[in-house]
């Protein structure tokens, strides 16, 4: 290896100093790789000479200790020896033979001098201090001890110099190699000198004032503890990325310590786009950018994955809204206590209708159970229906810390990966809901038909049920299809459902009933879970059956509470003069259905007095067959069986509003994981723009947009293939297959 040596020099002119000098900075060892060799030009010198580079500090080796200005000197003498040994390793060109006349070929030994990069970054100078393996040495950075020195002197004399100046009072010598190591010095220092003045390339320094210096040092320090402490949770970072899914920290690990917390809520923040102050969005960029990503949510989001921080099915939206997932050890305590109460106190009022069939008619999987439905002909002929609600109330009283819970989440989650049930999990099931053969209680609306569908009259009471069957839809929809002559009843459902239908079309209704999908993932915690598509159609005949009775309910209850003067939530929303007939060209089912949505206004609410409901063809409506899913349901259930007990109303009009204001109101991941070349039936509905077409992916229940080919006509079915679906990015692009 090429070296050139220093003429003989002394490392200060004078090494004395005041006894009361301030402490200085330590000395640094550091193993460094040397690895590339080049040729560097320092322009404002004009000289250019070859230099020593150094690859990546190896980490761990790090050592500090304080000395005064005497001790440093003994230490800088003791390391550097006798005079005539100082060097400047410099690296050759070639590996190695002479490359200019003063350059000797020769192999790196301790006391050498060195210039070496640290990071790729900075420029150092360094002492050889001995070997760390075959390619490693270890050297001691003098930059810091060597400009404390200078800046000590220069500060007693209030003296300005240059870097020729610092060359001769350091090295003894002014080369241009000496003061190109000079200069590298006072350029890049920030605490010991600043720049006065520059004519032309030289630059004049002075030294700083003492308390200034001694504030850039601790700004310094705090600077590299910050530096030492974020690649610290960088390794922390990589070492969970490593780890199996089984065997990664669990989410509590990492709130533990307070700094470890800050980092890692800002990346949360930052990947809900959530930062509420600039610090959350600088210190999540800085983490996402030393681990080598790109600044964007996405990427803050795969990291929480990767380190198993979030689950690998996280649902954003639980985040975003600030949903709340698990109920407090205080909330559940008071809801177990309201369970092992079994009293009740409406237990007089109610009406017994045990000697009714009931069929409670929900999804599969349905948790809780809230509604259900008796009916028989009467000896005149008409319909007599029954619609039973589940009581959720016997338990609550409106402000307990139960019911006040249940405001603050206002409805019950529904998730592919989990359900998220507004009241505790237990009391909703076993306390609130329906059960098959048991006896529950329920607030009962009763109904007779007139021929034509119309209410001919109704009752609203507090009553105990014994529900017969619990029904999914595809089963019920098969027992109709028998019409097996031991379940009349539910013919008679469907019968009074059809009866129902077509009156309110006749009042005005429009029909949107389309396909709906609904996905569930079995095994949520697996990143290969499977995922479970049910597509349902609105036009099903138990889906209607079911619908048209919770209409009709709802209907009864605006009625009853508008003759009453029961302040409740009614909801209407005001036609927008629709002329259906001017649809009637396009294809009945989701086709017109969609057409027809485009033209309607926004639903309104007032707790005051019933409002029109154009679109169900009503003259009033209240949600109230949802009790333990929508706390607003339960708000009707409250003003209603307040009225039916005889007692002062719970709200006022302007009580409920003020709630409302409180109460807080997933497909493409299927699609992402079908094969490539799986091709879908698409219904085309309206057109966007030119070719651009609105579609309905008729398996999946989806719509979604598509160019499609001249010719194409709405109600036309087309195939589609899925050509990128990113669920996070709510990205979904199709493409049309030709034929």
């Amino acid at each position: 290896m090429a070296v050139r040596a220093v003429g003989s020099s002394t490392v200060f002119r004078s090494a004395s100093s005041s006894a009361s000098s301030p402490t200085l900075l330590s000395f640094r060892c550091c193993p460094c790789h040397f690895t590339t060799l080049q040729f560097r030009r320092f322009s404002k010198l004009g000289i250019r000479f070859p230099i020593f580079r150094s690859g990546k500090l190896a980490p761990g080796h790090g050592g500090v200790q304080s000395t005064s200005v005497h001790g440093l000197v003994n230490s800088v003498m003791e390391e550097l020896g006798a005079l005539g040994r100082r060097r400047l390793v410099c690296a050759a060109a070639n590996s190695g033979g002479i490359v200019e006349d003063n350059l000797v070929s020769r192999t790196l030994q301790q006391g050498l001098l060195l210039e070496f990069k640290k990071d790729a970054e900075r420029v150092l100078l360094a002492v050889a201090q001995k070997p760390d393996g075959k390619k490693n040495w270890m050297v001691s950075d003098q930059d810091p001890a060597l400009l404390e020195f200078a800046w000590v002197e220069l500060l007693e004399k209030n003296k300005r110099l240059t870097a020729e100046e610092l060359a001769e009072m350091i090295f003894g010598s002014v080369e241009p190699l000496e003061c190109y190591c000079a200069h590298l010095l006072l350029s890049e220092d920030e605490v010991y000198f600043t720049v006065l003045e520059t004519k032309g390339s030289r630059s004049i320094y002075g030294p700083r004032p003492a308390v200034q210096v001694e504030e850039l040092l601790c700004r310094k320090l705090a600077k590299e503890a910050a530096e030492k402490e974020l690649q610290e949770f960088k390794q922390l970072l990589k070492s969970a990325k490593a780890m199996p899914l089984d065997a990664k920290p669990p989410k509590s690990s990492w709130l533990v310590e307070e700094k470890i917390r800050h980092k890692i809520e800002s990346l949360e923040a930052y990947a809900i786009d959530a930062c509420t102050i600039d610090d959350q969005r600088k210190t999540a960029g800085t983490i996402l950018r030393i681990m080598g990503m790109v600044k964007t949510a996405s990427s803050a989001l795969n990291l929480l994955i990767d380190i198993g921080y979030f689950p690998v099915h996280v649902n954003l939206d639980l985040l975003k809204l600030n949903i709340r997932t698990d109920h407090s050890d205080e909330v559940i305590s008071s809801a177990e206590h309201l369970l092992s109460d079994s009293s009740d106190s409406d237990e007089i009022e109610r009406r017994d209708l045990t000697h009714l069939k009931v069929y409670a008619i929900d999804v599969d999987e349905a948790d809780e159970l809230d509604d259900a439905l008796s009916a028989t002909r009467l000896q005149d002929g008409r319909i007599k229906i029954w619609i039973h609600v589940a009581d959720a109330t016997r338990f609550l009283q409106p402000g307990s810390i139960v019911d006040r819970e249940a405001m603050r989440r206002g409805t019950s989650v529904f998730l592919p990966t989990a359900t998220y049930p507004m009241f505790p999990e237990k009391l909703a099931m076993e306390g609130m809901s329906l059960q098959q053969g048991e006896i529950c209680n329920a607030v009962t609306v009763s109904v007779v038909l007139h021929s034509n569908g119309s209410i001919a009259e109704y009752s609203v009471d507090k009553s105990t049920i014994k529900p017969t069957y619990m029904l999914t839809y595809e089963s019920a929809s098969e027992l109709l299809h028998l019409n097996l002559q031991e379940e009349a009843e539910l013919k008679i459902l469907s019968e009074a459902a059809t009866l129902r239908s077509i009156w309110r079309r006749e009042q005005g209704a429009i029909d949107t009933a389309t396909l709906e999908a609904r996905i569930k993932v079995v095994n949520p915690e697996d990143p290969q879970s499977v995922i479970n598509l049910y597509v349902e159609n609105q036009a099903d005949p138990a889906m209607r059956l079911v619908t048209e009775m919770m209409v009709l309910c709802g209907e009864v209850i605006a009625t009853f509470g508008s003759r009453n003067n029961i302040p409740l939530p009614y909801r209407g929303q005001p036609q927008s003069n629709i002329d259906t007939s001017v649809f009637a060209h396009l294809p009945e089912g989701p086709v017109r259905s969609s057409a027809l949505v485009k033209l309607m206004r926004a639903a309104e609410i007032d707790f005051r007095k019933p409002i029109r409901h154009g679109i169900l063809g009503l003259p009033g409506y209240v949600q109230f067959t949802s009790p333990i899913r929508r706390y607003m349901d339960l708000l009707a259930h409250y003003q209603v069986k307040a009225f039916l007990a005889g007692e002062s109303l719970r709200f006022s009009a302007g009580q409920l509003e003020g709630m409302a204001s409180i109460v807080n109101m997933n497909v493409r991941e299927y699609l992402r994981r079908q094969p490539k070349e799986k091709e879908y039936r698409a219904l085309i509905l309206r057109f966007i723009k030119d070719r651009i077409a609105a579609i309905l992916l008729v398996e999946v229940g989806l719509q979604s947009s598509v160019w499609v080919s001249v010719g194409a006509q709405i109600g036309d079915e087309v195939l589609v293939r899925v050509e990128e679906a990113h669920p996070r990015d709510d990205v979904l692009l199709l493409k049309e297959v030709v034929i």
